[in-house]
């Protein structure tokens, strides 16, 4: 399903589409695991649009632990083995999930961002996007290709903007992409259930309203590669993991339950 210009294509562009990556039954389960998430919401569950808006952008995050069915997928499926192959890694060790929602008639874009700075990883990881239903060309998240080779930009909360992780001024901010779409590499396709979006950690993207009769249901699932050391900070991250800081050092690999092994499958 990747062959060597697919993993070139990755290394340049930060992104890539794997049709079909999830079979017909894969998919059967992922719906009954995002259904549990949806009916049964964590305490790590938010809401990222506004009250006047006529749908609604609901996220919940690491799920895996309580939900059967999207653990079997993140570990059990070919998405691990797709992600060391495009992370050119000799392993994927499962980050962990993140449901999305934007339900019919949504109007909340996603704005451009990246999604490492708000995590407590250094070195390389990359996501599985996958999505549940059709999504037309229009409705589909976008990616800056070759983003994910400049700098850090600044992590910012989706709603009011707010700078709650890095302190102002000490990463670089994000441009104006849509002032100038021209001047940007812009990357956006249509999408069928069981294909993933793979893309870095640091591949700058963003999403559209959802303005259809019907949702726009997505997991992504998230992997690090054997690079990838923990980097504790000095705030919250999205995800927070409580109590990690006391177990794993700073810079040390993510060898701890929280993050299992899901590439080579452990014997």
């Amino acid at each position: 399903m990747v062959d060597d210009s697919a993993i070139e294509a990755f290394a340049r562009d930060g992104v890539v589409v794997v049709r079909g990556a999830l079979n017909t039954d894969q998919l059967a389960v992922l719906e009954k695991g995002y259904q549990h998430v949806v009916d049964h919401p964590s305490e790590r569950a938010i809401v990222a649009s506004g009250e006047d808006d006529p749908g609604r952008f609901f996220e919940d995050f690491v799920r895996w632990p309580d939900t059967p069915e999207i653990k079997q997928i993140a570990l059990r499926s070919k998405l691990p083995e797709l992600a060391a192959a495009l992370m050119d890694s000799n392993s994927a060790r499962f980050y962990h999930d993140h449901l999305l929602v934007k339900d019919a008639g949504t109007c909340q874009r996603t704005p451009w961002h990246q999604d490492q700075p708000y995590y407590n990883v250094d070195g390389t990881g990359i996501s599985a996007w996958v999505p549940l239903d059709e999504i037309p060309r229009h409705g589909s998240p976008e990616f800056w290709a070759g983003s994910h080779r400049g700098p850090w930009r600044m992590p910012r909360t989706f709603l009011e903007s707010e700078a709650k992780w890095f302190p102002e001024g000490s990463l670089a901010e994000m441009p104006d992409i849509d002032a100038d779409r021209s001047a940007y590499d812009i990357r956006q396709w249509q999408l069928s259930p069981g294909d993933a979006v793979f893309f870095s950690f640091l591949t700058v993207h963003s999403a559209p309203g959802f303005p259809f009769d019907y949702p726009r249901r997505v997991v992504s699932f998230r992997y690090l590669s054997s690079d990838a050391r923990h980097a504790v900070r000095p705030w919250k991250t999205s995800p927070e993991f409580p109590g990690l800081a006391d177990v794993l050092d700073d810079g040390r690999p993510f060898e701890h339950p929280n993050f299992p092994l899901a590439w080579p499958v452990p014997a």
